[in-house]
């Protein structure tokens, strides 16, 4: 019993340090959720242009990586505000032109939205209760990622419909695999920075949610 007790203690500090990185995690993500809301809703107010595809990919790229280099630090969580804002200023003109352009537009939006908070919620549920470890998906998550995101980019540069519509069904596949991956990382303690597991979840939530919003847009816009 004496000896067991140095591993009992480790065990719940352990499960301690697990429980406040999940519970930062999730405040963390929803606080970036309304403050993208908000930029998104501010693009959609003051009818800001789409940036285009450079301006998007850098600015994404390059506030993903400073959030990455000071993810240990307070600078961090500024620049997680900063990557996810600047994500909800490049939604803003999207959802203005479902909205305007399309029929039921905005029905569209609604329905792409809840349909995303059941599947996050419903995958979410699913990691924590079954704490099954998804580790091994990893890689594969991985590679599947860069390949539909050049062929999104091939797909949007030679406006191949069909393309388009088969890399918004991987990156829904893909997404969901993400949403399991991370929250199965964090209660296994593969992922104990809080910053980035945010990071990993918001962009899974953002692309799970255009790539539901383009498919509805093609399949429900005339109805």
């Amino acid at each position: 019993m004496i000896r067991s007790q140095p591993v009992v203690t480790q065990t719940r500090v352990k499960g301690v340090e697990i429980n406040k990185v999940l519970k930062n995690t999730y405040i963390l993500l929803s606080a970036t959720l309304l403050f993208s809301a908000l930029t998104a809703w501010m693009s959609m107010a003051f009818q800001w242009p789409p940036l285009g595809m450079i301006v998007t990919l850098v600015g994404y790229f390059g506030l993903l990586f400073l959030t990455s280099k000071f993810s240990n630090s307070s600078l961090g969580i500024l620049f997680v505000f900063a990557l996810t804002g600047f994500m909800g200023l490049t939604l803003g003109p999207i959802l203005s032109y479902y909205i305007t352009s399309i029929p039921n537009g905005g029905q569209l939006v609604m329905t792409a939205m809840g349909g995303t908070g059941v599947i996050f919620l419903a995958l979410s549920a699913y990691a924590l209760v079954s704490r099954k470890d998804f580790s091994f998906m990893g890689g594969i998550l991985m590679a599947g990622i860069l390949v539909a995101f050049l062929a999104g980019i091939g797909a949007a540069v030679f406006a191949i419909p069909a393309l388009s519509l088969a890399v918004s069904a991987m990156f829904i596949l893909l997404m969901s695999g993400m949403i399991l991956w991370q929250t199965s990382a964090i209660i296994h303690g593969g992922e104990t920075n809080y910053i980035m597991a945010t990071v990993t979840l918001y962009i899974s939530i953002y692309n799970l949610f255009l790539s539901l919003l383009q498919i509805l847009g093609i399949f429900g816009g005339d109805d």
